[in-house]
């Protein structure tokens, strides 16, 4: 590892010179790289080494950076298979909720979740039975919502979908597919052989979920071409309260279950250009990754490093040149539908690609990838009552990060529109899982909760370490030693809300 070590002895050096500015520090270390010395015109065995040992390590971490919404797959396929169980019909279902227990990216603990995987090239083309008001979504895995035949709709399954919440049998395809299409199915043809499924149901009263739970476990998940006396029988796992690391790993793991889609896609998984991003940091189908000593050591840092970057990328509030900020004066952002964008048309896809230059924005997709994850039309409809409005904020209304320690206080305004419900949730700052806390077992607050409003109509929600006197019915609480930040989210969004006149404000500090 030459070239960790001399980079951190140029940053030492920048330091021992008075570069106490990150800044200056930084553009030595650049120096550093750039100055290495060169005889008779060709670098020297050290600087070779050094360079080459650093070009692997950014090759490295740019794979790392270019892959995270397959990280992001992967590392819920891994979690899940791992404890709950693997195959296309094992379905886990958070039968009372998802609380923290489960670490996945923002997961929302106002609905009932279910999720599972499947690979068709083991199983060939394969067949999703919905009943009626089931919502969800067929991804495939690099999270992109799967074309349904027709041109109209991609990857909604329910209300915003072909269906429209009537239920019925959704084929999804595997890429290339070139056999008959049977009738009677709904039919998606996904760009990958390993398939997402994401879904929702919805409960009116969080004292009884079974009706939502009940409806949950009438999905079927079956290959189209095995007889229905062979098919599996559905499982239904109770995920709820169970330990489970469904994150985006941040080490070798991360290269290692690359690995395995790599084999499993080949060329379905990406253009030449990025198999050749995933070659760099060894990834090519059919051959064997067997890394020496040093380069274990410089995946596992690159894939450490490429996770913080993330981390910081995921906090940009301008990103190449889009202001995320749902209001000029509000610390709240929106990714997708954000009101420098009115109106359903925005500059880039749901794949993030560019619609006007046709290139892949690759850091707005980690932003995304960072934050959340799954993305479909029916989320982010611009139709009143349907889809869902979500605003993200890591700070406070002066700007500074949210802390597990500080108190604050968050006033919406009268006729919050939303149709179904509006809630807030808290995550935690690094790892973007439910924030966990002991004094609450969901790190959410929402209008089915039932929060007491003010005699203007207005509500008062208080985030920090204790309730203040009184409120205990509108706190949500924090960790002390633990940053964090929060997703307002209307669901059945209405017209006050797509239009943005709307406007909650920023969560205030309170001494």
């Amino acid at each position: 590892m030459k070239s960790t070590l001399f980079l951190l002895s140029a940053t030492a050096i920048a330091f021992v010179f008075g570069a106490s500015n990150p800044v200056v520090a930084d553009q030595a270390r650049f120096d550093s790289l750039a100055d290495l010395p060169f005889e008779q015109n060709r670098p020297t065995p050290e600087t070779a080494a050094a360079l080459l040992s650093e070009l692997k390590f950014q090759q490295a971490t740019q794979a790392y950076l270019w892959a995270l919404p397959l990280i992001n797959t992967l590392g819920m396929k891994y979690g899940s298979e791992a404890t709950f169980g693997a195959g296309y019909n094992v379905l886990p279902v958070w039968k009372e909720r998802l609380d923290p227990k489960t670490l996945v990216t923002t997961p929302n603990s106002d609905v009932i979740y279910a999720m599972s995987y499947v690979d068709m090239g083991e199983t060939g083309p394969v067949v999703f039975e919905a009943p009626p008001n089931l919502q969800g979504i067929l991804l495939d895995f690099w999270q992109r919502p799967i074309p349904v035949d027709g041109g109209k709709f991609a990857g909604d399954v329910g209300l915003p979908g072909p269906d429209a919440g009537k239920g019925g049998k959704f084929l999804v395809l595997p890429p290339g597919y070139a056999g008959d299409v049977p009738d009677g199915y709904y039919v998606y043809r996904s760009g990958t052989n390993n398939l997402f499924i994401f879904l929702r149901a919805f409960y009116n009263d969080p004292n009884d979920l079974q009706p939502a739970v009940s409806l949950m476990e009438q999905a079927k998940v079956y290959p189209l071409n095995l007889p229905a006396a062979e098919r599996k029988p559905m499982q239904f796992p109770n995920a709820s309260g169970v330990a489970a690391n469904m994150l985006p790993r941040a080490d070798i793991s991360a290269f290692e279950q690359l690995k395995w889609l790599v084999d499993s896609e080949g060329r379905n998984l990406a253009d030449a250009d990025g198999l050749g991003i995933l070659a760099n940091a060894g990834l090519v189908a059919a051959q064997p990754f067997t890394p020496d000593a040093e380069t274990k050591a410089i995946l596992d840092a690159a894939a450490k490093t490429g996770y913080k970057m993330s981390r910081a990328i995921g906090r940009m509030p301008v990103v190449n040149g889009r202001d995320y900020r749902v209001w000029n004066d509000r610390q709240w952002l929106n990714p997708v539908n954000n009101a420098t964008e009115p109106g359903p048309e925005k500059s880039m896809d749901l794949s993030f690609r560019n619609r006007k230059a046709g290139f892949t924005e690759v850091v707005p997709r980690a932003w995304f990838s960072t934050d959340y994850y799954s993305i479909s039309p029916g989320m982010v409809s611009q139709t009143p009552g349907r889809g869902a409005a979500y605003q993200i904020t890591f700070n406070d209304a002066d700007g500074e990060p949210l802390r597990g320690d500080g108190s604050y206080k968050l006033t919406l305004p009268a006729n919050v529109p939303a149709k179904l419900f509006w809630s807030l949730t808290l995550y935690e700052a690094e790892n973007a899982s439910g924030l966990a806390t002991e004094a609450r077992r969901f790190p959410s607050l929402g209008s089915r909760d039932k929060p007491v409003q003010n005699a203007d109509g207005t509500t008062d929600l208080y985030v920090g370490p204790k309730a203040p006197d009184g409120k205990q019915t509108n706190w949500l609480p924090t960790a002390p030693e633990r940053g964090f930040f929060a997703i307002l989210r209307l669901y059945g969004p209405e017209e006050a809300a797509i239009n943005y006149s709307w406007k909650p404000g920023d969560l205030e500090k309170v001494k």
